[in-house]
């Protein structure tokens, strides 16, 4: 486990044991059936979703560092699970750093949606790139 300066082992090991006791009651009910999920967490599970973004920010911890000069990432930006990227398109090849991002680990599966006509929507937002800097719009 990755030791950060300021959280010691028997905090590392309380974390560790508050997980375990959370994954354990990791059920769900559908169709009067309850199923307990064995690998994965419960999407409706009320942990589930603070489990999941600090699994994340342990992966951006560990991996950023390494991806953000090999792809010439100018702009990393996460909400809950949707991730943009902005890179120096002249340097970055948008199928390898999936296939990177995607080796992180392997039950995750990143895909991307790669601008057209110097345009994306990114959540509620469309985003233009224009020669100097980038506009926005409320996407509709």
């Amino acid at each position: 486990m990755l030791r950060h300066e300021f959280v010691d082992l028997q905090t590392e090991q309380e974390i560790l044991r508050w997980y375990d006791v959370i994954n354990k009651q990791n059920y769900l009910s559908h169709n009067k059936n309850i199923i307990i999920q064995q690998d994965d967490l419960a999407m409706c599970a009320p942990f589930s979703r603070l489990i999941a973004a600090n699994f994340l920010q342990h992966l951006e911890h560990l991996h950023l560092a390494h991806l953000v000069p090999k792809y010439h990432i100018v702009c990393y930006c996460r909400y809950v699970e949707d991730i943009l990227l902005i890179c120096e398109s002249n340097n970055t090849c948008n199928q390898n750093l999936v296939k990177d991002f995607n080796a992180l680990r392997t039950k995750l599966q990143f895909t991307a949606k790669i601008e057209k006509n110097q345009t994306l929507n990114y959540l509620y937002v469309t985003i233009h790139r224009t020669h100097t800097s980038f506009k926005m719009a409320i996407y509709r």
